[in-house]
Order: structure tokens, then C-alpha cells, then sequence
């Protein structure tokens, strides 16, 4: 589903450079469960970021469910991420002017997928929200926004699922209600999920653990 080949990302910055990633390498199987952990300036955030190719590589390649990235114009990497990818982020992400309903309707309207609102409240009903459906993200806690974006996450029925520190800014009693429905909702669906945490006892609940330091893959 993802695999990664002698990944470098340099910034260059007038005479300066920074080496952000260097030369990191790893295969992720379909229907797999991967973290991505390190401390902060790691470059896992930078990684996550080549993997669902927002953003280029100075050297190395992405092949992402068979695509090979690293040929593709930004508009050709937008495509694929409609097509195929998922994201959740830390501070959700939800559309201000949109309702929660219309949030998780947004990636299949993209797609110009049929049977959008019909999918989204089932979505909405799965993560517990089906009557704050017509709520605006700031009417809803910071709980319910992330419940709000996994049902959106979900909704273009994504082979591959990003999230980047999902649960970072949660309280721990929401933290583990949002845990448990990302992990649900990902092996009902058979989606690869690739996560970014800080959270070690998060990161041991998927079946593999990539650790980053300094740019480099570490043991």
C-alpha cells in the first residue's frame, strides 16, 4: 500500500541547509496498522506529509497503493489524495461555515460521489453525533470535532488513512473514546493507517512502530 524508498527532505534557506529526513526507508502492507513515533523536530509530521505527497522529497520516492509520486504535478497528487487517502489532524480541521454533516459530506461532494448526506449521517451515527448533525464545529466540544473529522476521514471510503497526532489535544477521557473509534472504524473498513503520535501506549496498539531521531530511522 505504502512504500518509501531513501526519503530526504532538505530545506534550503540562502547558504544554509537543513536536513529534516534523511534517507529513511520502510514498506507498509494493505490493511496494516503503523505509528510513526520520535520526539518533536523528529521529522515525523515532515514524513507523514511526503507519504500522502502534500508536499516533495528532495531525494527518494513515495509509491502510494501502487502510484508513484514523485512523477506527479501538485494537481495529479490532489487527485490521488481525493482518490485514495484519509487525514485526521490534531486541531481537526473542520470548516468553520459548515456543519458537522456538511464537514463529513465535503470528500464525497468532491468526488461528485451520489448518496453523500445519506453516508455522512450514517458516519455521524457511527462516532455518536447523528443529533449534533446540524451543529457548527465551534457549537461542538473539541472531542466532538475530532469524532466529526474521523466520520469525514472515513467518508471517501480512503485506502489509506493519515492521522497526525489524532488524539494530541484531547483530555484523556476523550482521547480514549477518539482512540477507540479511529482503531473500530479503520478495521471495519480494512483501511491502511499510518499514525503520527507522541503517545507511546497509542503507538504499541498498532502492529508496527517506525521510531525517528534526528531525521533518521533509529531501533
Amino acid at each position: 500500500m505504502l512504500e518509501v524508498q531513501q526519503l530526504t527532505k532538505t530545506y534550503n534557506s540562502g547558504s544554509k541547509s537543513l536536513t529534516v529526513l534523511d534517507d529513511v526507508s520502510f514498506k507498509i502492507e494493505a490493511g496494516q496498522t503503523f505509528a510513526i513515533v520520535g520526539p518533536s523536530g523528529s521529522g515525523k509530521t515532515t514524513l507523514l506529509g511526503l507519504c500522502a505527497g502534500l508536499d516533495r522529497s528532495s531525494t527518494g520516492s513515495v509509491v502510494l497503493n501502487g502510484i508513484r509520486l514523485d512523477d506527479l504535478d501538485e494537481d495529479e497528487r490532489a487527485a490521488v489524495r481525493s482518490q485514495h487517502v484519509g487525514f485526521v489532524f490534531q486541531n481537526f480541521q473542520l470548516i468553520p461555515t459548515l456543519t458537522a454533516l456538511e464537514n463529513v459530506m465535503v470528500p464525497m461532494e468532491l468526488q461528485g460521489l451520489k448518496g453523500a448526506s445519506k453516508k455522512a449521517m450514517e458516519l455521524l451515527g457511527r462516532v455518536g453525533l447523528a443529533d449534533r448533525h446540524d451543529h457548527y464545529p465551534a457549537q461542538l466540544s473539541g472531542g466532538e470535532q475530532q469524532r466529526v473529522a474521523l466520520a469525514r476521514a472515513f467518508s471517501n471510503s480512503p485506502k489509506i488513512l493519515f492521522a497526525d497526532e489524532p488524539t494530541g489535544n484531547l483530555d484523556p477521557e476523550t482521547h480514549d473514546v477518539v482512540e477507540r473509534l479511529l482503531f473500530d472504524l479503520n478495521r471495519e473498513a480494512g483501511t491502511t493507517l499510518v499514525l503520527v503520535t507522541h503517545d507511546l501506549e497509542l503507538a504499541a496498539k498498532t502492529q508496527r512502530t517506525l521510531k525517528l531521531k534526528g531525521g533518521k530511522v533509529v531501533n
